[in-house]
């Protein structure tokens, strides 16, 4: 009785710290009053947003409007989001206004489809087009994935990009992924195949070619530096993703740490290729950019990309989570499966999500970033349930699936909140009628 009452004591303590701190914000839609509240941050040289599901539509809107108000007014010039590397360079192209690149395929055409291939994000997309066609091209913003899954493309990228500069050298390439290229369709068999010592592993034929790229930079650079860069993120990720593959078998935690260090390791490579003054935006899952530290996850023995840029950033890194409490979410019941639009259930009562509902603000910021309110940090430092939901949402075993221990002050630096939400709305394959040569999601 005692430990219940107490309980309920830190819930309220929350929640009327919360209700004193928050800023009740206007709706993501209109874009230019909400990204304003965000101007606070924008000293920073890395603005991490996160999401609590990979279908909502509030949190990209959200994120779209942060973003827009940190490239349009305080000078970012790098969108890096937590998605391939291949498939986010097709959209570089299109709001860069490059020249089509010889890519095969659709962007974001696997699963899980919606997560990028979405109207909210076309929209976005279409905005930083926009604002790109009036700057000169060394000051564009540059859209980038800082994942690790694809194997395949990012193969046939180096291949490809060989073939146009140095077809010697792409003969090499091919040969030194052969022992890859079975597998590109399904790397995690690679993976299962040499956990079971049906194959060798690929991992020296994958730095070999990795190390032979970097030896010729600079007279691949003369030619065209842009093309390099690509094709050199390429080789990183075909490396990631070979180590990625075969980690996965022997455990989450592994794998996980290799991802998120390869997402960092892909973030910096791109602020160095953009300039000593280059500031980002990274969007990506409350998982990822939260500090792993002050979760579970951390406490088990996990970091991300979240705690990696505040241990090389400090104060210039800013980690943003987003909240709901319900509504409905795009997500699948399986990992491959379709999408379902799917009730989020409302949150549990010893969570974070039920202390923002009970403050009754449809709408909010919370920022605590520089610890100006002592009663709202000390209140969010006591460990609550949070709930992540990924690209499969099963409501049926919410407390299992979805719901994890953190201290919310320490994960994160503010917080958007939002009562009830939507899901994403998905974009169809192939290209509309009239849209350009260079529309990122078709040839």
């Amino acid at each position: 009785m005692v430990v219940a009452l107490d309980r309920e004591h830190v819930r309220a303590a929350i929640t009327h710290a919360l209700g004193a701190e928050s800023e009740s914000l206007p709706p993501p839609e209109q874009a230019e009053a909400f990204g304003r509240f965000f101007e606070r941050f924008a000293n920073a040289r890395v603005v991490l947003l996160g999401e609590a599901t990979h279908g909502t539509s509030e949190f990209y809107r959200a994120r779209a409007a942060i973003t827009q108000t940190l490239i349009a007014r305080h000078g970012f010039t790098i969108v890096a989001v937590e998605a391939d590397w291949p498939d986010a360079a097709r959209i570089d192209g299109y709001v860069r206004h490059h020249a089509a690149s010889p890519r095969g395929g659709d962007a974001f055409s696997r699963f899980p489809t919606w997560m990028w291939r979405n109207v909210e994000v076309m929209d976005c997309l279409d905005w930083l087009r926009g604002h790109n066609a009036k700057l000169p091209a060394e000051r564009r913003a540059s859209f980038h994935g800082l994942d690790v899954y694809s194997l395949g493309a990012s193969i046939a990228a180096v291949v490809g990009y060989l073939e146009r500069v140095d077809p010697q050298m792409a003969h090499v390439a091919r040969s030194r992924y052969a022992c890859l290229t079975p597998w590109q369709e399904e790397p995690a068999e690679y993976g299962r195949a040499v956990l079971r010592g049906r194959q060798d592993s690929c991992e020296e034929k994958a730095i070999e070619q990795l190390v032979g790229l970097l030896a010729k930079r600079l007279e691949y650079m003369r030619d065209d530096g842009e093309a390099f860069f690509d094709a050199a993120q390429n080789a990183r990720v075909v490396q990631a993703a070979e180590q990625y593959y075969r980690l996965m078998y022997r455990g989450a935690r592994e794998s996980w740490n290799l991802r998120d260090r390869h997402m960092f390791a892909t973030l910096k490579a791109v602020m160095a290729h953009r300039g000593p003054d280059a500031k980002a935006v990274v969007w990506a899952h409350n998982s990822h950019i939260g500090d792993a530290a002050a979760t579970a996850m951390g406490w088990s023995g996990e970091f991300n990309i979240g705690e990696l840029c505040r241990t090389a950033f400090g104060h210039d890194a800013v980690a943003i989570g987003f909240g709901t409490d319900r509504g409905a979410v795009a997500a699948a019941s399986d990992w491959g499966g379709p999408m379902e639009v799917k009730t989020v259930t409302p949150a549990r009562e010893d969570s974070y999500e039920y202390a923002f509902r009970k403050t009754g603000v449809a709408r909010s910021l919370t920022d605590w970033r520089d610890r100006r309110s002592r009663a709202l940090v000390e209140a969010l430092s006591e460990p609550m349930l949070e709930r992540a939901i990924g690209v499969v949402y099963r409501p049926e075993t919410e407390l299992l699936s979805h719901y994890f221990e953190a201290v919310l002050a320490e994960q994160f630096d503010a917080y958007v909140w939002f009562e009830e939400t939507k899901p994403v709305t998905p974009l169809p394959v192939g290209r509309p009628h009239g849209a350009p040569d260079t529309y990122p999601f078709g040839l």
